[in-house]
């Protein structure tokens, strides 16, 4: 009975001096920060916010925000609709020279100034002409185109709707006794366009008795008789 007394006094010796040295290292383990071998991991848990909800990382300073690019055929702070264009402006017709083609001249005499004659063109045409610069007059069929005087240059192009008329002043003579005048019957009338070139040629008969020297002049296009005759 001693006997096996002493034996379990000794059992329970031996487990309590056990128990002390596992203690005693567990305790030496987190003294120098490691951990006993079969311990599981401890994670770090997320940040947190109301409710427990992880929160996204903030950005770094200095880092921009992402913007977000319109997908194509959008703009940004639209609808998605494209601007509307306005609709090309269509230019305004430009207006045709008075040619023989749509309009008509005729040549008349004239009490005063002497030794004048007054050439009208009328539009006969549908739309609006322009009668550009002055008259080319071929007397008889001449070569040499007529004088035309550049002190008649009226301020503006004369600008003829259907139906109306321009006039040109005709000096026949120059000073008396320069040159011998010759009879003349017919008058080539030439037409020119903005850049002063030739659009075509009537012919009129003149007046009976029609003399030129061919030092006289022809006057640009006028708006209006007085004007046409005043030089």
């Amino acid at each position: 009975m001693r006997t096996n007394r002493i034996r379990t006094i000794a059992v329970a010796a031996t487990a309590l001096a056990a128990a002390l040295s596992l203690t005693a290292c567990g305790g030496e383990d987190k003294a120098m920060g490691t951990k006993p071998a079969g311990a599981a991991d401890t994670a770090t848990p997320a940040a947190t916010g109301t409710g427990g909800t992880a929160q996204p990382d903030a950005p770094e300073a200095g880092t921009p925000e992402t913007q977000t690019v319109p997908a194509e055929g959008k703009h940004a702070g639209g609808n998605g609709k494209k601007p509307e264009t306005a609709p090309n402006e269509k230019a305004a017709p430009s207006i045709p020279a008075c040619t023989p083609k749509n309009s008509t001249v005729k040549v008349s005499s004239v009490s005063r100034p002497i030794n004048h004659l007054l050439l009208t063109v009328t539009n006969t045409g549908s739309t609006t002409c322009h009668a550009y610069y002055a008259p080319f007059l071929r007397f008889d069929g001449a070569q040499a185109v007529y004088p035309v005087l550049d002190d008649s240059k009226p301020q503006a192009v004369v600008t003829l709707s259907p139906g109306k008329k321009a006039y040109a002043g005709i000096a026949l003579l120059g000073e008396p006794g320069q040159n011998e005048p010759v009879k003349s019957a017919n008058l080539g009338v030439g037409m020119v366009d903005k850049n002063n070139q030739s659009k075509g040629e009537s012919t009129v008969k003149l007046p009976a008795e029609t003399y030129t020297d061919g030092l006289g002049f022809v006057t640009y296009w006028q708006s209006d008789v007085e004007n046409a005759l005043m030089f």
